[in-house]
């Protein structure tokens, strides 16, 4: 099916980033795998080739396009890359709009510079050992000092914390006041107080720097604070819908490269003395996956379409967001079945997919709250 979300500018940008991918990124992302963490100089490539901060005003060397479909073409090209390590998609998507929307004109001069060239790289840090999709649950707490907030507490599972410059941590500033007492505050490399735990082992996107952080009596500048003090559980779910979508572009993008790489191997793997896709159980299932695959793929772009109007509810993003992340893991166990032993093996793309992907359907909220999130819209 044809799809019209996108127009000839973005076609333009989906050549240079994947000119850049190419050339930066896929040579090296083995060797990332095997460290657990990208190079540092791929973000500073990716600066100055305008991959980082297109939706931020060019005064702080950004783009200036407010449209999101230059984001949603950066991370489908990515995916199709099969560059998982690249923390790009959580600099762009989720933190930029921390920095550009919530920042004072001093915050901005200070940050978002270094943001676009890939000089300073960042992370928010929200999930705790004892609160993940609950932000409601976390104990980090900032303390005002004068003219400092001190902060104690530790964060789990941050994408980009080793890497990072700066960190939007999710801290609690009212104890007594719940969902109403959290706030969020920058921290900057190099802040007493502030440390970087292990790099977390995990089942896939092994290329990606994920830590643990901690903070111990940590003292950041006042002026770190973003947005307004006890309101950072509203500037949360202020921004999650737009983090939500980002995901659901990655998922179908994912599911777009499972579904092609195997419907390459079933006309091309033989078995019985036919193509493996010539078996009417084979046929019928790609046929139902592709199905599927273009359904999520015009949900999606109609939700990327409601965003750049301002009409994105956190309802639809929910739904874009569990819906297409269960669907992409759904292919990619039918595309590793479809390749029999050898989608086992990891120098198949499809292998390294699926363990890739499984992680999807749990970060930026569980499946299972995004199910919350719109029962509660219908009023239940």
């Amino acid at each position: 099916m044809e799809q019209h979300l996108y127009e000839p500018v973005h076609e333009e940008f989906r050549d240079l980033c994947r000119e850049f991918l190419a050339r930066e990124a896929v040579p090296h992302h083995d060797r990332w795998e095997a460290a657990g963490i990208v190079d540092r100089e791929v973000w500073r490539k990716a600066g100055a080739a305008g991959l980082l901060g297109t939706d931020v005003d060019p005064e702080y060397g950004g783009g200036g396009q407010r449209d999101f479909r230059f984001n949603a073409v950066l991370v489908e090209e990515i995916v199709g890359a099969g560059c998982t390590g690249l923390g790009f998609g959580l600099h762009n998507d989720v933190v930029a709009p921390y920095l550009t929307e919530l920042t004072s004109a001093g915050q901005r001069e200070r940050w978002l510079p270094g943001f676009c060239s890939g000089d300073l790289v960042t992370a928010i840090a929200m999930s705790e050992p004892g609160a993940g999709s609950d932000l409601a649950g976390i104990r980090t707490s900032a303390v005002r000092d004068g003219d400092a907030w001190v902060l104690d507490g530790q964060k789990t599972f941050i994408t980009n914390g080793e890497l990072a410059d700066l960190v939007i941590v999710v801290v609690r500033t009212a104890p007594d006041r719940g969902a109403h007492g959290v706030s969020l505050v920058a921290v900057e490399t190099g802040a007493p107080g502030f440390s970087r735990g292990r790099r977390l082992a995990k089942v896939g996107l092994k290329a990606n720097d994920t830590t643990e952080l901690f903070f111990d009596g940590c003292r950041v500048p006042a002026e770190n604070l973003i947005g307004t003090e006890n309101h950072g559980f509203y500037h949360l779910m202020a921004n999650l819908p737009r983090e939500r979508l980002g995901i659901a572009v990655s998922a179908v993008a994912a599911a777009e490269r499972l579904l092609a790489l195997t419907l390459e191997y079933a006309r091309s793997r033989e078995a019985f003395g036919r193509p493996v896709g010539a078996f009417q159980h084979n046929r019928f299932l790609l046929a139902e996956l592709d199905t599927e695959v273009t359904i999520a793929r015009t949900f999606v772009n109609h939700c990327v379409a409601e965003f750049n109007a301002g009409r994105l509810s956190a309802t639809d993003a929910a739904k874009a967001k569990w819906w297409t992340t269960e669907l992409q893991n759904r292919v990619a166990d039918r595309c590793v079945q479809l390749h029999g032993g050898y989608g086992y093996m990891l120098e198949y793309p499809v292998a390294k997919a699926w363990l890739d992907g499984r992680v999807q359907t749990i970060y930026g909220g569980t499946t299972e709250i995004m199910k919350e999130i719109i029962g509660r819209g219908l009023g239940l």
